[in-house]
């Protein structure tokens, strides 16, 4: 799990070796695509090109059998177009809490809640 948010969220690599193919992302939008391919799409054509110096911080993390519960802040400056609003040069902080199910090294489910549309919000304000 440190190694998905160091390698595919802060650097945008290892999608393919660390999501298992039948990954399903449980708190993904109604009828948007939840699966592997949709989770690599969010971070490397959505919010990397929006958010340089993209780093993640991992402030806690916790493990039960074969689940782990990860509060991390994600950090980057808005220098990019992100969810249709233009750059502002802005530093964000995105706070998340997310829990995976991890099977053979892999991550095979996902739930999560963070803060991105208050960010957002703040950035059209």
């Amino acid at each position: 799990v440190r190694r998905f948010n160091e390698e595919c969220i802060g650097r945008g690599v290892s999608f393919e070796e660390l999501l298992a193919n039948n990954f399903i992302n449980r708190t993904a939008p109604p009828g948007a695509a939840n699966d592997a391919n949709s989770m690599k799409v969010f971070f490397n054509e959505i919010l990397r090109p929006g958010l340089s110096n993209l780093h993640v911080e991992i402030h806690d993390q916790i493990a039960e059998g074969d689940k782990v519960t990860t509060r991390k802040t994600i950090h980057g400056t808005h220098s990019g177009v992100l969810l249709g609003v233009p750059p502002t040069g802005r530093k964000l902080s995105i706070q998340v809490i997310d829990v995976v199910r991890i099977e053979n090294g892999q991550y095979v489910e996902h739930w999560g809640i963070n803060n991105l549309k208050d960010v957002m919000t703040g950035l059209i304000v």
